[in-house]
């Protein structure tokens, strides 16, 4: 609950959300948010963490894995999805890219090493680059809520 308002904060920066959702978050969307985020865990055993800069513990992100029921071709349904968030002072300090590395081998542990996507807006370079880094490969550009996205998967070796 501590975090609460940093994220609120963070959702509702047009930077954080400009590849996401194209526009910035109220206080209640994005409460509803942060109870989605707590109710994964008890639901799915997965979910998002709070990401917090070690100097100062405030929070600066979130990440995770997420099962959405995403109405989209082709189905990622029942795949973990992995997501990942930062608010902008947290921006090009290569954080993302330590974060999902460690968010990734959380997750070859809890499903097995089994196949991860992850879908990403194509204007996004910053996280396409992220995670191309971590092992993702484009398997193909499709739409999702009739905006472009790049579906990609990794599967560990």
């Amino acid at each position: 609950m501590s975090d609460f308002d940093a994220y609120a904060e963070m959702w509702a920066d047009p930077l954080v959300t400009r590849h996401i959702s194209g526009k910035p978050r109220t206080r209640e969307e994005s409460w509803l948010r942060f109870l989605r985020n707590a109710g994964l865990w008890s639901l799915l055993g997965y979910g998002f963490w709070a990401v917090e800069e070690k100097a100062s513990g405030r929070f600066i992100g979130e990440a995770g894995f997420h099962d959405m029921k995403r109405d989209m071709q082709p189905s990622i349904e029942g795949v973990p999805e992995a997501g990942w968030a930062f608010a902008p002072l947290a921006h090009g300090r290569g954080l993302a890219t330590e974060v999902v590395s460690r968010l990734l081998a959380w997750g070859d542990e809890a499903f097995g090493r089994g196949r991860i996507v992850c879908i990403i807006a194509p204007e996004n370079t910053a996280s396409l680059g992220v995670a191309l880094k971590c092992g993702f490969d484009e398997i193909l550009r499709t739409h999702y809520h009739d905006a472009p996205t790049v579906l990609l998967e990794r599967r560990p070796g």
